[in-house]
């Protein structure tokens, strides 16, 4: 197929009937671009020839360096299928970890993908998470199994070997699909048993649970890739060929009059061809037959790569050629590579553009074909269901399911994400071809200049010879300004030309974009029902907009077709295409949702896989810099979808990346395109947890320890802990509770830390967006506002409460879930404030579950406490915040309060002299304050009588921000800190699992490089049918660094790991580990200077925040003289 033209591609948009977007997925180094080379190609943009080496939608430089895709790129293809015209617009992503992020971007915008895996490796790690990523955005997919032509060369298969091999790969990719089907309908059902329970009241006592779980019924078979279905493509991209079953029953049906309907469904099967009765019969297998697919389209290909590339059997390969029918070149038959005659044979006879393309255009659906359960799942953000939406945010439902591209249809467009473009590359700013007109023109004035410098030249020598002293020539001067003066307006243009402009990665879903059109914009928080009150009737972006929380308006200064590494103008865009949009850089951060109506709502944002864990420090080299820096990482911020820029509060910027490939990218990027200056990266900054464990039951040598020994190590912890604190406020219980008073006197609170079960932890880290969710409901519930919450969120907030009561059990724990008083750090963290306190009633966190604030008629007293209730959460946030052993975030731990005393200032006057003294200053401020509102003092500190009871709140909450609310804070946190280290405490590590696949003869090199970073294999295993071994283990993120490249060099690159972030780990040795019994002495010495991992950790993070550092530094170091040398 020739060039085609953009006007073709302007005239097919308009069809939205007849459009597919598309990506493609797969594992890294699996064959995408490759593919996407082979489909370009097929639309004459780049050489057959050359695709599978250009790489064409691998536009950067270190891209086609390093071999890999990293970002997703768009380009729109026309194909012709039968009698119709297709327009499709393939998004090429990337398959390396670092850069999934890349891929939500991808798959957002698309309605179908295209899943390619690798004929030799099978599915991989990062094929999983695309089939899921897929699943999640419910688009449907179709498997392309490339690389084909492996089986045959390094395998060496035969085409028998082959066919069971590639039945394998196929069960694998079903089994994935088939556990999030599984899922999906598990979860549906136990929804509906919620409902149904709910309508008819509570279910009678001897009903018999249905085990069936609503899988028989639920019809799955559209799910499952297989070749009889069309949705399975064969191929081999870099040799330009591929098929599905369907071309080979055409072909057959006509050669051996079979009906092609007949062939379609048992060319792929246990069917085999019983030569004297000229039938296709079932049971290859049983009889030991060839099955058809074997016999009739992989010895064909078998034969082909036998003839041409293991033989180079001229005589076999002529002999092909005439009956294929196909036209080889001299040259490609005469060439000394045979490839490149086997892709001359192949890509006429099964071009692999044409069998992806057929089967994308029959199989993937079109914008029309947008399900309801998509929409809805777009539309609602959080927790909010869809129909508490307002009525005219649902009504646009219907205009997304239309995809209309009439007038007076509401334009929906979500931009995934932006990305910066060279501004030289803009269509705008390239240099078009002349016309003969033009060329004539200029022509003409190069003549006349030509003249004019030879007439001035000629001026010039004749002054010289009339004047012989030096002189400058009076004519030549103004020659010479007009030149400067044209140098120096090229100058003044090119300079804003080197800027790099953003352009949104977009699809519109409803309505006609317009060039120059004004929109909404919406950021993610915006509320369509909050906004629709406080806008007039009819509304639109034209007018300027009042002040809406979240809603800005801009105008698209210019859209473009996406084509690769170009991109064309548009003047306008039909719904349901993917296009590029400029002008938004000042509106739109990272992603966003545009419209012309105030009623759409924010679309869900992407669910991106991989974790930033990975954090960078970056200075510029010359500090009169900073600002360039400043800038170049504002523009970095925006151009890529997973990398955060953050200011940290000792003032360094920090960059966060999701693993060394994406750092790597990213600080390139800063140097070369957005910064443009030298910069410095620190070294990785690698994040710890700090937790407490239960008292080890073994000492370091595995010897029990004695029940006095685990008594004289406590003794000695308390005494360390204590030393150089004033011992009148602070005491330490030998059980761990740890009392602390107010500098006033006023306050005491005791709190002990109890480490929390794994699992626990583990709950609340994962459901740390429903504990956020859940904290909002209470604030708004705290405030008198009433959320309306969706079911979903209230059914996943009970389920939680249920994990948590059934995982803490116990003496122990009882009653715990109830008394949880909050969550920590920032409100949702994995660790717990419990509320221990006797006689306290204050509100439950789950008491958006109960709805209606149910209070107990708690005492006078506990109204009190609870003024200062707040003070007591911050000071354990900032606890959990930075804990003491190097100021990382808190883990696992459970504070519980046990007391907390806050004595009326009349009894803290009747203490005796001496303490009066000390705190006479406070005392008085606190009898002024008090004695203003309350008449009679108490005694003992809590006034009696309703009224005084009724008062007492307005004095504290008056005396709220004083000082009592800050040493309470204050002590708060010291508390928690002083009960953490009066408990066995431990540094917690980020782990990666990596998974590795390495063949057996460098199998011992890969443990090598794994033991010496202090990893720990989970498991390995062969993959059969291959020599290939994948190893599964577990790696510390502080080891990782460079971890890739010395695998690489140590295997010579016949291996590659994958590393994706997994857990927190706790780090088993004690940094504050000294030996204590005789065995411990005997086995590490005296000083037990041998390394200790956790503490070597601990002292790295602490020297990074510039915190005391206990060490041994070597200061005159001299030769040892030994005794005999002294004689």
């Amino acid at each position: 197929m020739g060039h085609t033209s953009l006007d073709k591609i302007i005239a097919l948009q308009r069809n939205p009937a007849n459009i597919r977007n598309l990506c493609i997925l797969a594992h890294v180094d699996h064959g995408k671009t490759t593919l996407a080379d082979c489909l370009v190609a097929s639309n004459g943009i780049i050489s057959g020839r050359l695709a599978g080496k250009l790489r064409y939608l691998d536009s950067r430089e270190d891209e086609q360096i390093r071999g890999i895709t990293m970002k997703s790129s768009a380009i729109s293809l026309h194909y012709r299928n039968g009698d119709q015209e297709y327009l499709l617009n393939l998004i090429d992503s990337p398959g390396h970890v670092d850069f999934s992020s890349e891929v939500s971007t991808a798959v957002r915008l698309c309605d179908g993908a295209i899943v390619v895996v690798d004929a030799v490796e099978g599915v991989c790690p990062q094929t999983q998470v695309v089939l899921r990523q897929a699943w999640l955005e419910n688009i449907r997919p179709v498997l392309v199994i490339n690389k084909i032509d492996r089986l045959i060369m390094e395998l060496k298969l035969t085409s028998q070997e082959a066919y069971t091999h590639l039945q394998k790969i196929l069960e694998q990719v079903n089994a994935v699909t088939g556990t999030l089907f599984t899922s999906k309908v598990l979860e549906e059902r136990a929804e509906k048993e919620k409902i149904e329970e709910r309508e008819s009241g509570t279910l009678s006592g001897d009903q018999v649970y249905d085990w069936s779980a609503g899988l028989e019924e639920a019809d799955d078979s559209h799910l499952y890739f297989s070749p009889d279905q069309g949705n399975v493509v064969f191929a081999s991209a870099i040799d330009g060929w591929g098929f599905s079953i369907q071309q080979f029953a055409h072909i057959y049906s006509q050669r051996m009059g079979i009906k092609t309907e007949v062939l379609l469904k048992t060319l792929w099967g246990d069917f085999y061809l019983n030569a004297k009765a000229k039938k296709i019969m079932k049971g290859a297998q049983a009889k030991g037959k060839k099955p058809l697919f074997v016999q009739l389209v992989l010895d064909n290909i078998w034969s082909l790569y036998d003839a041409v590339v293991t033989r180079r059997d001229k005589e076999k390969v002529e002999k092909v050629v005439t009956s294929l029918g196909v036209k080889v070149m001299a040259r490609d038959s005469r060439h000394s590579d045979p490839k490149v005659l086997l892709s001359a044979i192949c890509s006429q006879w099964l071009p692999v553009s044409q069998a992806v393309l057929s089967m994308v255009c029959e199989k993937l659906p079109s914008p029309l074909d947008m399900t309801a359960e998509r929409v809805e799942k777009l539309m609602s953000v959080g927790a909010r269901r869809f129909d508490t939406l307002p009525q005219q945010t649902q009504e646009l439902k219907r205009a997304f399911l239309q995809c209309s591209s009439s007038e007076n249809v509401p334009v929906i467009i979500f931009v995934s994400k932006m990305f910066a473009v060279d501004t030289k590359a803009l269509p705008q700013n390239r240099q078009r071809p002349l016309t003969q007109e033009e060329i004539a023109q200029r022509r003409e004035l190069a003549k006349q200049r030509h003249a004019d410098r030879m007439a001035a030249d000629q001026r010039a020598a004749e002054n010289h010879k009339e004047l012989t002293h030096s002189g400058t020539p009076q004519e030549g001067q103004p020659a010479g300004v007009s030149t400067a003066q044209m140098e120096s307006l090229t100058l003044k243009d090119s300079k804003p030309a080197e800027e790099e402009t953003f352009i949104a990665f977009a699809r519109v879903y409803s309505g006609v974009v317009k060039k120059g059109q004004r929109v909404f914009v919406l950021g993610p928080k915006y509320d369509p029902a909050q906004a629709l009150n406080m806008l007039p009737e009819k509304y639109s972006a034209s007018d300027c907009v009042p002040e809406v929380p979240h809603l800005s308006c801009c105008s698209m200064e210019s859209i473009y077709l996406l084509m690769g590494r170009e991109l064309e103008e548009l003047e306008e865009v039909p719904a349901g295409n993917v296009l590029g949009v400029g002008g938004l850089e000042e509106y739109v951060l990272k992603s966003a949702t545009l419209s012309t109506s105030p009623a759409c709502p924010p679309f869900t944002p992407l669910n991106f896989e991989a974790t930033a864990i990975v954090r960078v420090a970056i200075e510029p080299k010359h500090p009169s810099e900073m600002p360039k820096l400043v800038r170049g990482m504002r523009l970095l911020n925006q151009a890529d979808p997973c990398a955060e820029v953050l200011i940290q509060e000792t003032g360094e910027h920090v960059l966060v990346t999701a693993g060394e490939v994406h750092l790597q990218r990213c600080l390139d990027d800063l140097r070369d395109r957005f910064a443009k200056i030298e910069i410095s990266a620190s070294k990785p900054i690698i994040p710890f947890r700090e937790t407490v464990i239960r008292p080890p039951k073994v000492d370091m040598v595995n010897e029990e320890l004695g029940k006095q020994h685990k008594v004289a190590i406590i003794h000695q912890m308390k005494e360390e802990a204590s030393q150089g604190r004033s011992s009148d406020t602070l005491h330490v219980d030998p059980s761990g509770l740890v009392t602390l008073t107010t500098p006033n006197r006023l306050a005491t609170v005791s709190v002990r830390a109890i480490p929390l079960p794994q699992e626990v932890t583990r709950l609340l880290e994962i459901s740390s967006e429903l504990i956020r969710t859940l904290e909002q409901v209470n604030m708004s519930l705290r405030e008198g506002k009433n959320l309306d919450i969706s079911l979903s969120t209230v059914e996943a907030i009970t389920e939680l409460k249920g994990q948590l009561e059934s995982l803490l059990q116990g003496r122990k724990w009882r009653n715990t879930v109830e008394r949880i008083w909050a969550f920590g750090p920032r409100r949702y963290g994995p660790n717990i404030l419990l509320n221990s306190v006797e006689g306290y009633q204050r509100p439950s966190v789950w008491q958006c579950l109960s709805r209606g604030d149910k209070v107990g008629e708690a005492g006078a007293q506990a109204t009190v406490l609870r003024d200062f209730d707040n003070s007591i959460v911050s000071g354990f946030q900032l606890a959990t915040l930075s804990g003491p052993m190097c100021e990382e975030p808190l883990m696992g731990v459970c504070f519980s309060i046990e007391r907390w005393d806050i004595q009326s200032s009349a009894a803290s006057q009747k203490q005796d002299s001496m303490e009066k003294d000390s705190i006479s200053n406070e005392a008085v401020v606190e009898i002024k304050v008090e004695g203003s509102s309350e008449t009679t003092p108490q005694a003992g500190g809590i006034a009696s009588g309703p009224s005084q009871a009724r008062r007492r709140p307005d004095v504290s909450s008056a005396d709220c921000y004083g000082p009592v609310s800050g040493q309470l804070i204050a002590a708060m946190k010291e508390a928690c800190r002083h009960a953490f280290q009066a408990q066995p405490q431990r540094l917690m590590a980020a782990m990666y699992t990596c998974e590795i696949m390495a063949t057996a003869e460098v199998l011992g090199r890969v443990y090598g490089v794994l033991g010496k970073r202090e990893g720990r294999v989970l498991h390995e295993e062969m993959k059969e049918g291959t020599d290939m071994f994948i190893i599964k283990a577990v790696l510390p993120v502080a080891e990782s660094f460079g971890f890739a490249d010395e695998i690489r060099k140590r295997t010579s690159g016949l291996a590659s790991p994958q590393l994706v972030f997994s857990h927190w780990e706790v780090i088993s040795s004690d940094p504050y580990w000294v030996p204590t019994t005789e065995e411990e002495y005997l086995h590490f010495g005296e000083k037990a200077d041998s390394a200790n991992q956790a503490l070597k950790y601990m002292n790295a993070v602490r020297r990074r925040k510039g915190l005391y550092v206990e060490e041994k530094i070597v200061e005159h170091a001299e030769k040892q003289r030994t005794l005999s040398k002294n004689k």
